[in-house]
């Protein structure tokens, strides 16, 4: 028996279908923008652009002009590659006033830079990714190669993307390890699901996120989750430095500084948030050049 024939009327039927043809387009649109974002500088081919998103070639070719024509993708003339489009780039600022993450964070990775004269970062959770929000350069003249503003590095690679990992619920955290085997097969060779197992009982344990040089040997990192009043994850504080900077006796001097300004920020987070400004269910911020890149 169909829908009609228990009193559906055939137009609610046809409605119903164009919304979830719809809704569905969407979904794969947002999958194929995803896909995109992961392709960093150098953006991503169409046939790459299908592998990533899943989608088949003609799908996925028409969903990347209708982005196109909303300015959310751009295709280069020469390269025909795919790249984030100036579109994101608003709509990400538009993001950035409404969580506030990255201003309250500014006047700690200012403070951190400037005592440790290191560089600091700040980072957020996109999917199983961890993206830099911000750079803070420090005045040290050795200065490591780690992380620019946009680099993104999948869960639990580098110190601030380890520290969010480590921070997420045991059943969420051997889901994203499950699924970030790929790309770190491909990319990140000094890492491996073991590795990363490893890392994250550590940073419980310690409490704070160490990055080795599994990355650039001569770059380390140290990190620490930061959490919305509701216990979530906001995203991350780490440093960089030369492996000469960032000594067994140093990392707990860093850490120290690192926890007093997480406390600072998460105290800045629950009075924005008890002022009337509801925590956001997914956090997430996207930027005009999303890549990886070595991690602190």
């Amino acid at each position: 028996m169909n829908d009609a024939a228990v009193g559906v009327p055939d137009g609610d039927l046809a409605a119903g279908a164009i919304a979830g043809s719809g809704a569905q387009a969407v979904e794969r649109a947002l999958s194929l923008l995803s896909a995109v974002g992961r392709g960093a500088e150098r953006g991503v081919t169409l046939s790459e652009a299908v592998s990533e998103s899943r989608l088949n070639k003609p799908t996925a070719r028409r969903l990347l002009m209708a982005l196109i024509r909303a300015r959310m993708v751009d295709q280069d003339e020469v390269s025909r590659r795919y790249f984030l489009g100036g579109e994101l780039y608003v709509l990400g600022l538009l993001a950035a006033r409404r969580h506030g993450l990255l201003e309250i964070a500014g006047e700690s990775l200012r403070r951190l830079s400037a005592v440790t004269t290191d560089t600091s970062f700040l980072s957020m959770r996109r999917d199983d990714y961890a993206v830099c929000l911000h750079r803070e350069e420090g005045t040290h003249p050795v200065r490591t190669h780690a992380l620019l503003q946009g680099d993104q590095n999948p869960l639990g690679v580098g110190a601030g993307s380890l520290a969010m990992l480590s921070a997420l619920p045991d059943g969420e955290v051997e889901a994203i390890i499950e699924r970030i085997v790929e790309p770190m097969a491909t990319r990140y060779p000094g890492y491996s699901q073991a590795i990363i197992r490893a890392d994250i009982a550590r940073t419980r344990e310690t409490g704070f996120a160490l990055n080795p040089g599994r990355v650039l040997a001569s770059s380390w990192g140290i990190g620490m989750a930061l959490r919305f009043p509701d216990g979530r994850v906001a995203g991350a504080l780490s440093i960089a430095a030369i492996d000469s900077r960032m000594t067994r006796d140093r990392q707990p001097e860093l850490a120290a500084l690192l926890g007093e300004e997480v406390r600072r920020m998460e105290a800045k987070l629950a009075r924005l948030f008890r002022d009337g400004r509801p925590a956001p269910r997914a956090p997430r911020i996207t930027l005009p050049d999303t890549k990886s890149h070595s991690a602190a």
